[in-house]
């Protein structure tokens, strides 16, 4: 069984259980300093983390056990993980197995269940020496319990420019099918860079910590998607919100001061495009079988300084317009990269979360603009 620590590729820290190592996308003082249970819930979800490896082997085996988050009574697909071998993918295996904890919507109430651990297996690989770059799941968390091949395998260290980006659970890849296929790795894996995917399903508030973390981040590049997860949560109004996405930028450039940095404001959507927060579960939708979210704030109502996603876009375009001294800071307004024509021919499953083909859609345009433009000047750079 080959020690995984190394291949690793996309985590902060390694977490050592009594089965294997859980990846975190978090270093452990966040939680230390704020142990709040969805972002802990969100980071220990591996969107974006990969093994990466070089080996002549024929066979090769992964032996994981997940936990997942369920809900009674509603369908929501399992993690996948995504095998490419020389940038093909080669496996899509949907995860079995592993312990689930489900929560009753109606009642409130949380029940475990223990499972077993699941193998991805790949075989009958034809003689010679591949590149490997396995995904790990983005919406359950994982133990690693080991790697088996029957050849030997090494790390692959091919140097890339390493992408960091935080944002919501759109970002992390809420509604998108497989790991690969989460926007942000849509985007890393058409440009040939390194992500570092720290979207965290509720969790983009413009938090101290979250900038300190990337400050502190190697990185070629940057991006930030902030503002729905704000409004979902009603947890400020423009006043507050404004002083702290400058302050947020202002940590990012303690440590990054000319790194081209991108600040993405939200995509299209149209329960919070007028409407404030907070967002919640639609009761209607409970029972269903398929969740909806619903805002439910006074539609129109930005007075006291509510906040709408209209409003954060044109306060984030004059915030970014009014740090025109930083030459290396880029606004993209997020409806350019999924809008309301985008939302007419590819509607958001669950009235907030992009689906499948808006994933890939936001992907390619989020690389084709920050690649071919932004991000263009340091490709090639390790």
């Amino acid at each position: 069984m080959h020690a995984v620590a190394g291949l690793l590729r996309g985590a902060a820290e390694l977490e050592v259980t009594p089965r294997g190592v859980r990846p975190h996308r978090l270093p452990a003082w966040v939680g230390e300093q704020f142990p709040d249970g969805q972002l802990q819930s969100m980071e220990s979800q591996p969107s974006g983390v990969r093994i990466n490896l070089l080996t002549t082997a024929s066979t090769i085996e992964l032996v994981t056990h997940p936990t997942r988050i369920a809900y009674t009574g509603v369908d929501r697909p399992r993690g996948r993980i995504d095998v490419y071998a020389d940038g093909e993918l080669l496996v899509r295996d949907v995860l079995d197995g592993g312990d689930r904890i489900e929560v009753d919507l109606a009642t409130g109430t949380t029940a475990f269940h223990p499972g077993e651990p699941h193998t991805t297996t790949i075989t009958g690989l034809p003689p010679g020496r591949r590149r490997f770059e396995i995904w790990l799941p983005h919406n359950e968390s994982v133990e690693v319990i080991g790697l088996r091949a029957d050849a030997p395998i090494e790390p692959d260290d091919t140097p890339r420019p390493l992408w960091v980006h935080h944002g919501s659970s759109i970002s992390q890849g809420s509604n998108a099918v497989a790991p690969s296929e989460i926007w942000p790795a849509v985007a890393a894996r058409r440009a040939g860079v390194e992500l570092r995917n720290l979207g965290f399903g509720g969790s983009a508030l413009v938090d101290p910590f979250m900038a300190r973390v990337i400050r502190d981040a190697p990185a070629d590049f940057i991006s930030v998607k902030l503002g729905i997860n704000v409004v979902n949560l009603d947890s400020m109004r423009l006043r507050t919100f404004v002083p702290a996405v400058h302050g947020f930028l202002d940590t990012i450039r303690e440590g990054h001061p000319g790194v081209p940095l991108i600040l993405i404001s939200p995509l299209f959507c149209g329960i919070h495009e007028e409407t404030p927060g907070p967002g919640a579960i639609d009761p209607s939708s409970i029972g269903t079988g398929k969740v909806r979210f619903t805002a439910t704030g006074t539609p129109g109502d930005v007075t006291l300084g509510r906040l709408t996603l209209q409003v954060i876009r044109r306060e984030l375009a004059s915030l970014a317009e009014r740090r025109s001294a930083d030459k290396n800071l880029h606004f993209l307004q997020g409806t350019s990269l999924y809008g309301e024509t985008d939302a007419a021919e590819l509607p958001l499953p669950d009235d907030l979360h992009p689906g499948p083909e808006a994933h890939e859609r936001i992907g390619v345009r989020f690389a084709d603009y920050a690649f071919n433009g932004p991000f263009q000047r340091r490709r090639g750079h390790p």
